[in-house]
């Protein structure tokens, strides 16, 4: 018997990394609903019932082209969902209304206990913290560079002084404008002399520079495992995609089961790892994005990865 349960693409309007994944789940005639919460109210609608029926939840989700039985959803692909802001409302209307739809909304979602996420908003959300990553991956062994994270000035320029290069990082990506232009955190150079005394009024991260010859960029869907070494010769590769270039690689068995393990750890079922490569060949770790970009990977290499996602999605259970 054809299982007709749907799969749940929860992302922005735009979003070609999804189209590729939807693709795939059509080609294997999976029943597929997209829909972004941002359109609560316009071309989203929930109703959801709890206590009132056998089943603990039971209800509808509809956009303008499907309607799906909450109670029969395979699957979930939280890919970049957008909340609504609700500008057309007064100030505390809005955050009034945005919390409800969040929590409306999202808690409907997360009441669900048959689908698989990939991955569950708040897992990632738990595994998006850097100093908590650089712990568990040294626990994993895992070789993580010296790091410090501190709002000290005086730690933070003895730090930086004791080593012969080391880098600022952001310990999480923020919208963030300066003179109108937006701007975004790169891993940048540091020194001592830099270092005054804005730097208490915040926790910031301060690592040693890895003596790297390529980045190596590894997807893990369930069980999954695509590795992919990006030469560039830039401290960091994001700043100009123009300038890479791509090699297929297979990770050493020990790192492979580390990177299983550390997704089994929170939870998730797909993640994206970011390490640095030395002249020796040893794997540095840098960070986890939990739902990390990967489709110009895929097409810069032919890396089989939307279809693992959807081949994940499809069979509906945890790896």
């Amino acid at each position: 018997m054809t299982d007709r349960r749907p799969v749940l693409v929860v992302t922005e309007a735009d979003d070609l990394t999804a189209d590729m994944v939807i693709r795939e789940l059509n080609r294997r005639q999976v029943p597929v609903a997209r829909f972004n919460p941002a359109d609560i109210g316009a071309a989203l609608t929930v109703s959801a019932r709890f206590g009132s029926c056998p089943a603990p939840v039971t209800g509808q989700l509809r956009t303008p082209s499907r309607t799906v039985e909450l109670a029969e959803v395979r699957s979930v692909y939280w890919r970049r969902p957008m909340w609504p802001a609700f500008d057309h409302l007064e100030p505390d209307d809005a955050r009034f209304a945005a919390a409800q739809a969040r929590y409306g909304l999202g808690g409907t979602l997360y009441a669900l206990d048959g689908p698989l996420w990939v991955n569950h908003p708040l897992r990632n959300a738990a595994a998006d913290y850097k100093p908590a990553q650089l712990a568990v991956a040294q626990r994993l062994g895992l070789t993580v560079p010296s790091t410090l994270v501190t709002n000290d000035p005086d730690e933070a320029r003895s730090f930086v002084g004791d080593h012969e290069q080391a880098i600022f990082k952001t310990l999480r990506w923020t919208p963030y404008q300066r003179g109108g232009v937006p701007v975004t955190g790169w891993a940048d150079p540091v020194r001592a002399t830099e270092i005054d005394e804005r730097v208490a009024v915040a926790p910031h991260l301060f690592q040693a520079v890895v003596n790297k010859v390529a980045d190596l960029r590894v997807l893990v869907v369930g069980r999954e495992v695509f590795a992919v070494r990006i030469e560039s010769g830039m401290l960091d590769w994001r700043k100009d995609y123009s300038a890479l270039s791509y090699r297929v690689v297979d990770l050493p068995d020990r790192v492979e089961k580390a990177l299983l393990a550390y997704l089994a750890h929170f939870g998730l079922a797909s993640g994206s790892f970011d390490f640095a490569v030395d002249e020796a060949g040893g794997l540095w770790w840098l960070e986890l994005n939990p739902n990390g970009q990967w489709g110009w990977l895929e097409e810069s290499t032919g890396l089989a990865m939307s279809a693992a996602f959807a081949e994940l999605l499809t069979q509906g259970v945890a790896p």
